[in-house]
């Protein structure tokens, strides 16, 4: 591989370290590692929304959906965040205002003990898979950049981004991000005009991508994308991963316009990865790209495998750094999202309550050492469909937890049996629709989960209210 590419990446990861190891300096307290002292501006707030949640799914796996069958209509798995995003402006201020560090310490305070030990739980077992499916992400990126084993790649990605996230906690994690968004934003752009370049132009690509791939709606349809918005809206207003970034947030006016700047981020940037994965269509169907290395490793190699075909060595090190930055900036807000509930909503309330502030935050720091070698365990059984194990992954969560703490916190007469039902019986239903013996006309798991957990919130509520009557 070229040195300037090799230099560029190494320069980039050695950065990133850096940037922990200062941001390290700056940890007086376990606030201040886990919710940045709550000082997050606008700004900072949506750069590391926007960066946390674009990963692997959003950049490598769109690509692969855009070049497989989804077509220009894969920008929805980015578009539906944005619209997400407008729905949090709304709900997070209100979530911000009540000061806790966690989403299951809000439903501890709500709903009492059992329910926030159950959601803790339930929250942390998909970080395993989440962090899991960004480091095959980063790894993928730097395998074909080096020429490194699989494994050896995933092994390198796993120490960099454990080692800044557990040096600086969040705002490690919100500098790195802020720094990893303008990667993934630039190094993405300047694939496309360079493809075209490689094609002799839109033109002449144009000419062999047939014209259902380049419909906005067609490839995904209709009901995928509303089944997308559902599953985005639900597992975001309970991931640990976004709501800690709005915990961190100055006040409830930051994390409201931080919230809004995000939805436009996202929407920038959604076209983006989608047009890569179509040109890569057009170039392969020509005859001008070999898709060898494509059909041989699977379509989530279609983006840096182009890349190394059509970009001067120069921007294949941005891209390349962008691509790891992508992946990255979720793993990171993965692992410290897990060792933040252990530690927050187990550790201490469960098996030391009288822990100092410190022994803590030590215990956070290895809680994200010991899901970091979890997820790297899980990493090297090399999973092929991204984005299909981060939809399930999104939905379990979406499906049980979302009423209660999203509803929950405005329905004041909710009950604790009802937070537990709901949680149950949501997530029943999602491991249900995944075997395909529940189907709400073809629009997902989330979707009828979250109508479910609904239902039975609002029943179980009723009928303590008829009891206590």
């Amino acid at each position: 591989m070229d040195p300037i590419v090799l230099a560029i990446v190494a320069t980039y990861l050695t950065g990133m370290l850096a940037l922990g190891w200062w941001t390290s300096k700056r940890i007086e307290s376990n606030d201040d590692f886990l919710v940045a002292g709550r000082r997050l501006g606008p700004l900072m707030l949506a750069a590391t929304l926007a960066a946390t949640e674009v990963g692997g799914g959003s950049s490598l796996g769109v690509s692969e959906k855009a070049y497989g069958e989804w077509g220009l209509s894969a920008a929805w798995y980015v578009l539906a965040m944005a619209i997400t995003f407008v729905v949090l402006a709304w709900i997070a201020p209100h979530l911000r205002r009540t000061e806790v560090r966690t989403v299951p310490e809000g439903l501890t305070r709500r709903f009492g003990r059992a329910t926030g030990l159950v959601s803790a739980v339930m929250l942390i077992l998909p970080m395993v898979g989440l962090t899991a499916i960004q480091l095959m992400a980063s790894a993928t990126v730097l395998s074909v950049m080096t020429g490194l084993g699989y494994a050896s790649a995933v092994f390198i990605v796993t120490v960099v981004v454990t080692a800044y996230s557990i040096m600086g906690g969040l705002w490690s994690v919100s500098l790195t991000d802020a720094v990893q968004w303008v990667f993934i934003v630039v190094g993405s752009i300047l694939v496309i005009p360079y493809a075209l370049e490689f094609g002799g132009g839109w033109e002449a690509i144009q000419l062999h991508i047939p014209a259902e791939r380049l419909s906005p709606t067609a490839g995904i349809g209709w009901k995928t994308i509303v089944g997308l918005t559902v599953m985005y809206i639900a597992s975001f207003s309970v991931g640990q991963e976004s709501m800690q970034r709005y915990f961190g947030a100055r006040d409830s006016h930051a994390a409201k316009m931080g919230s809004i700047y995000a939805a436009l981020f996202y929407a920038m940037y959604a076209f983006i990865p989608a047009f890569i994965g179509v040109l890569a269509f057009g170039l392969v169907q020509g005859g001008m790209l070999d898709a060898t290395a494509i059909t041989a490793n699977g379509a989530r190699y279609v983006l840096p495998t182009m890349a190394t075909a059509v970009l001067p060595s120069a921007v294949v090190g941005l891209l390349f750094a962008g691509l790891i930055s992508a992946t990255m900036s979720s793993a990171d807000s993965n692992l410290l999202a897990a060792g933040a509930i252990y530690s927050n909503d187990i550790y201490r309330p469960y098996m030391r309550p009288e822990a100092t502030d410190a022994q803590v935050l030590g215990v956070t720091r290895w809680t994200m050492a010991v899901v970091a070698l979890f997820s790297l365990g899980i990493a090297l059984l090399d999973i092929k469909d991204m984005v299909t194990v981060l939809m399930f992954s999104f939905s379990l969560r979406a499906g049980g937890i979302f009423v209660p703490y999203v509803v929950g916190h405005f329905w004041k007469r909710a009950t604790p049996t009802a937070a537990l039902g709901a949680i149950g019986i949501g997530s029943v239903v999602v491991l249900l629709s995944e075997e395909g013996i529940i189907d709400l006309w073809g629009l997902g798991a989330a979707t009828p989960a979250v109508l479910a957990s609904l239902v039975t919130f609002w029943l179980l509520t009723q009928l303590h209210r008829t009891d206590r009557s």
